[in-house]
């Protein structure tokens, strides 16, 4: 059964952007049409699919409006792409402002006669930061309940969900997925030669840059190692927090063993040449970095934090920590880098581990969900 599919998502390097992009791609690639409806192109939407469509959100600007009204101009934008694509559903994710907006363009269409049901996507911050926020939380907690079907990435975060608000729908996990295949590539080595010359351990750490990553977390994690083990650390990502981790490298003088590349496309090369992989977040909702990492067969060093547990076990493909307990994260790394077999062994068993997670077998619950919703 073939079903057109609109699906609305942030473009960005985000976890959920990502999610939302490789799903469409996937549910393209098994004959569904795939209609995106964003802002601008998603970045992770590459290549060419006859199934593939991107929908453009122009938001005008007038004088009138210190802050142009987005959820209006996307509101109307799926109106329009469900009117003219013979749109079955919209999949909107990240609650803020995607299901307000979804929920709006349900009832002007239902105006007209049609119903367009929507399936809500919660990732993460939309419920345990931005949503918990006074000013959104009764609009957030209205849009949710009004959605034909809830999903969450992870356990912890279904869990946070009921907690912090009052709903009166059943949510369905439905978790994050990794393609396997596309990342069990083999180091290219010129790659690695340019980011450790001398044969050096490569530390990875792939995120935001937001304080909620603990970057400075990263960076004394880091600092321990290398006094240990010859190593280089490897920042891929940018945000608010990237100035302050550059000039802490450099107070500490190991800014030379540091190189941040910023954001980047092509992840699957970069987590081939990475010995390890660091994630010291306050909360993760899954861990889509981490997950990825494993995929490549990285070990992860990690905080016991949100739904980070879901897929790292303790002692088995990675170790877990307190938050902020550098201490116990940078000895658990040296355990690992000091011992090439026992690096070997968790690599593997975090490569077998995140198979639970691949894509053949995620989105199907995904297409089998529409069709619950669809009746079908």
């Amino acid at each position: 059964m073939k079903m057109n599919i609109g699906i609305v998502c942030y473009p960005t390097f985000g976890g959920s952007g990502v999610l939302a992009t490789e799903l469409g791609k996937a549910l393209a690639d098994k004959g569904h049409g795939i209609h995106f409806i964003t802002y601008q192109q998603p970045v992770r939407l590459t290549g060419f699919s006859a199934n593939l469509f991107f929908h453009e959100v122009r938001v005008p600007t007038y004088p009138l409006f210190d802050f142009p009204p987005y959820e209006t101009a996307l509101a109307s934008t799926m109106v329009d792409v469900v009117r003219n694509n013979n749109v079955d559903l919209l999949h909107v994710h990240y609650a803020i402002p995607h299901a307000s907006a979804a929920y709006m363009a349900k009832q002007i269409l239902a105006q007209e006669g049609r119903d367009i049901p929507f399936i809500t996507t919660l990732h993460g911050t939309d419920i345990t930061l931005v949503g918990k926020d006074k000013t959104y939380a009764p609009v957030v907690t209205f849009s949710i309940n009004q959605s034909d079907a809830i999903t969450a990435v992870s356990d912890n975060l279904r869990s946070e969900t009921l907690a912090n608000f009052q709903i009166t729908r059943d949510i369905h996990v439905i978790h994050n997925f990794v393609d396997t295949h596309r990342f069990a590539k083999k180091p290219i080595d010129a790659f690695k030669k340019v980011i450790a010359p001398n044969d050096e351990k490569i530390v990875l750490h792939a995120s935001n840059f937001r304080k909620i990553k603990r970057i400075a977390d990263v960076i004394y994690t880091f600092n321990k190692i290398q006094k240990e083990i010859p190593s280089k650390l490897l920042l891929v990502g940018d945000g608010p927090e990237r100035p302050a981790a550059e000039e802490l490298c450099r107070s500490l003088g190991i800014f030379e063993n540091t190189r941040f590349v910023g954001k980047q496309q092509d992840m699957e090369d970069i987590y081939a040449i990475a010995d390890l992989f660091l994630l010291p977040s306050e909360y993760e909702s899954f861990g889509l970095s981490a997950l990825e990492a494993m995929a490549a067969g990285s070990p992860v060093i990690a905080t016991e934090a949100g739904g980070i547990p879901e897929i790292v076990t303790h002692g088995t493909n990675g170790f877990l920590s307190e938050i902020g307990d550098v201490e116990s994260m940078s000895r658990n790394a040296i355990t690992l880098l000091s011992s090439p077999a026992l690096l070997k062994q968790f690599g593997k068993a975090a490569r077998e581990q995140a198979k639970k997670f691949d894509i053949e077998n995620i989105v199907p619950q995904y297409e089998k969900l529409y069709a619950e919703v669809l009746g079908r």
